[in-house]
């Protein structure tokens, strides 16, 4: 690690000489460059240099030690206690700066929900995932679209795509990729009998044209109207747009209140999403599509999180997480388990280092 951090210190002097050189004024790309560089190493730097000026202060201390004035004696003591301390965090905080980073962290996302096992409660189950990511978002301050929607007519939901455009959003939403299951009442039930439902979700960086591009010879767009049961959150418009992949066969289909041009070019940009990701898991040699491992066939056994409404109480079975606060997490309270899943995933990542 100490290598490591002196060839960045290395790097972030000689990146500010070349940002400071004259010849480099007139090329506002070979800036713009600069500064992204010098941005994505600035914390790991500084946080490194605070560690040396530590270091300084301990040697210091320690110094002090030997002089024969008791009251310096217990000052150099305090300071070296403290200095130990910041020592020890500031290790740390490098540990974690320097953890591999999701490339795809700092982009918007795709979010796919659909109904798994347990008929019109799944759908229903499937509104309510829709509603708890809406609230989330909101609290985010993230800018929320759905994309397509097919809903029963009981109000709940077959399937819907949505999109959030704030960057970093995948960062947060790719933890809530899985099998969700249900334990209610249901709405549709009058026996008082509880229930156990699925629905899935799936969470996709959203990959522009510079990240995959699309052959138009394999595509075949298609116009059509929308139609379905109404819903309070859902946007509805008198026309869609579906395109299909010609060699795999995936559909995407897509349908806001918007012209039938921008949902083409959303229903790309998802196509484009699914087929990366498609792309990046044959590369890793993995057994099925991304897609498919995230959220797997939609079965009770396959579940990440269990709901449970009579007892209060969500379960996130990754970790190990129970929380009694279930009305909170479906109005959108999401930041606990998704910053215990994240250090979950620090703690994970810091243990392959240690190897």
């Amino acid at each position: 690690m100490q290598d490591k951090l002196e060839q960045l210190d290395q790097h972030y002097s000689a990146l500010q000489a070349r940002l400071s050189a004259p010849e480099t004024y007139s090329d506002a790309g070979e800036v713009a460059r600069l500064n992204r560089e010098l941005a994505e190493i600035e914390e790991v730097v500084q946080t490194y240099r605070q560690r040396q000026a530590a270091q300084a202060a301990i040697a210091a201390a320690q110094e002090l030690l030997g002089e024969p004035d008791p009251e310096l004696r217990e000052l150099a003591r305090e300071e070296l206690r403290e200095g130990k301390e910041r020592l020890d965090a500031l290790n740390r905080q490098l540990q974690l700066l320097l953890l591999p980073k999701d490339p795809n962290d700092d982009k918007p996302v795709i979010v796919e929900i659909r109904a798994g096992v347990g008929g019109e409660e799944a759908a229903l189950f499937a509104h309510s995932l829709y509603r708890m990511y809406a609230m989330y978002a909101d609290r985010k301050g993230w800018q929320l679209q759905v994309v397509s929607a097919n809903e029963t007519e009981l109000g709940g939901i077959r399937e819907l795509i949505f999109t959030i455009e704030t960057p970093g959003a995948y960062s947060r939403m790719k933890f809530e990729s899985g099998v969700h299951r249900v334990q209610r009442v249901p709405e549709t039930e009058s026996g008082g009998r509880i229930h156990t439902s699925t629905a899935t979700v799936a969470v996709l960086p959203q990959m522009d044209e510079v990240d995959f591009q699309l052959d138009r010879k394999d595509l075949r767009i298609d116009t059509f109207r929308s139609s379905g049961a109404g819903g309070q959150h859902i946007n509805k418009t008198s026309s869609a747009i579906r395109v299909t992949h010609l060699p795999t066969g995936m559909v995407v289909e897509c349908q806001d209140q918007r012209s039938q041009l921008q949902n083409k070019e959303k229903a790309l940009q998802i196509l484009r999403s699914r087929l990366w990701q498609q792309k990046a898991q044959e590369q890793a040699d993995s057994v099925s599509q991304e897609r498919r491992s995230q959220v797997g066939a939609g079965m009770r056994n396959e579940k990440i999180r269990t709901y449970n409404f009579p007892q209060d109480r969500v379960t996130d079975h990754r970790i190990g997480l129970t929380l009694y606060q279930i009305d909170s997490v479906m109005d959108g309270d999401l930041d606990g388990i998704i910053d215990a899943l994240a250090a979950a995933r620090q703690a994970e990542l810091l243990a392959e280092l240690g190897r």
